[in-house]
């Protein structure tokens, strides 16, 4: 499985395909995300490494797509996903 990930200090944002590299998915990831981590591009969503950090876990994100398409990974407990 293709993902488009970035990684802070303290998460791991994985998207799936096809959800990654869907134009109108990125447009709801990006309008969704309160602390903007992921950015809409023509090719797909983005991810702005430099936004990782503020996530405050709110889990809105995996809502968007299927079960699973988008993953938060706490990298400070032991690689535990976020659970929606």
């Amino acid at each position: 499985m293709a993902t488009h990930e970035g990684s802070g200090m303290f998460i791991r944002v994985e998207v799936g395909e096809p959800l990654a590299s869907d134009a109108e998915s990125a447009k709801r990831l990006a309008g969704i995300c309160p602390v903007d981590i992921f950015a809409a591009a023509p090719e797909g969503v983005g991810i702005v490494d430099e936004n990782l950090d503020e996530c405050i876990l709110c889990g809105l994100c995996l809502a968007v797509g299927p079960a699973g398409a988008v993953r938060i990974i706490k990298l400070y407990d032991n690689n535990a996903p976020l659970e929606a």
